[in-house]
């Protein structure tokens, strides 16, 4: 088994906000300093399902944009294991430029290498995925974000006898596997709400093909856009930071929990309710976010 079981339980940390309500965040983020948060566990039953068949001469391929915290983590993962990786990236114009983005630069480092295709080749992953698999027959493909059924078995692992009592249980959604897996897996009366990073109208559909449940619903936090990153954004961040002591990216987790906070003030949570948050790690995104912030004369995320 390459990737194992953690050692030590993932600490369930109080977030104490004085409301009527009460607020935990479950550190995913803490779980491995390079396969962090959702990543591990939807890499999990991928990569040790695929390496108890194909131990000799192993290939990963996947997919992801220029700050994909996936293709940082199977880079990684790659680098960990003595397994060749590919990236297969979207966006042509980055062919030459990969060197200026933390992302791709730590990638390669990693060992990974990077095949750049157009935005609109990219849309069409799945053509792009039957020919991969022709031209590597025996490579472990992973989907752009690592969502697929072995990924949902893995979020599986976030849930515990610890997560039983708690009312809503939140997430970040970018394609859909880390809600589709607790939702699938939660207990019956547990609501799950998925905060959307991305503007996407058909992913409750792509999450309910995922899981037999409807007990899930999906609220916008998009704040102006996928990858967009308002000054408001910031300001949360690095005051939770500095109050609570964990970080965030500014794409999914930050904005989830900057969310969270408004509804809250808003009264959306029914008094006495307990929420836990999970943090799905990413903080890798954080130095690609600051290097355009810094271009841009805006304040950084400490």
């Amino acid at each position: 088994m390459l990737l194992p079981l953690p050692a030590e339980k993932i600490p369930i940390q109080e977030i104490s906000i004085n409301k009527n309500v009460k607020l935990f965040i479950k550190r995913e983020d803490v779980i491995h300093p390079q396969i962090s948060g959702n990543k591990y566990w939807k890499l999990f039953f991928n990569i040790n399902n695929y390496l108890a068949k194909n131990p000799e001469k192993p290939y990963i391929i996947t997919f992801g944009g220029a700050f994909s915290n996936h293709i940082s983590a199977v880079s990684a993962l790659g680098n960990l294991a003595k397994i060749p990786t590919l990236g297969i990236i979207r966006g042509e114009e980055l062919k030459n430029k990969w060197r200026d983005n933390p992302t791709l630069l730590f990638s390669k480092r990693n060992g990974m290498n990077l095949q750049f295709v157009t935005r609109e080749e990219y849309r069409h992953k799945e053509k792009l995925t039957e020919f991969l698999q022709k031209e590597f027959p025996d490579a472990l493909i992973v989907p752009e974000g690592g969502t697929n059924e072995d990924a949902i078995e893995g979020v599986k692992m976030m849930l515990n006898d610890e997560t039983k009592d708690f009312d809503y249980l939140c997430t970040a959604v970018g394609t859909g596997g880390t809600i589709a897996g607790i939702s699938k897996f939660c207990e019956e009366n547990q609501k799950v709400i998925g905060f959307k990073a991305v503007d996407d109208d058909s992913l409750e559909n792509k999450i309910l093909e995922l899981t037999s449940k409807k007990n899930f619903n999906l609220i916008d936090s998009t704040f102006g856009g996928y990858g967009k990153i308002k000054d408001e954004n910031i300001r949360f961040i690095n005051d939770f930071k500095e109050n609570y002591g964990i970080p965030f990216e500014p794409i999914y987790t930050g904005k989830m929990m900057q969310k969270i906070f408004e509804l809250i003030d808003d009264g959306y949570f029914p008094e006495n309710s307990k929420i836990l948050c999970f943090h799905t790690g990413g903080l890798q995104g954080i130095e690609g976010a600051n290097l355009l912030l810094e271009k841009q004369n805006r304040n950084l995320i400490i």
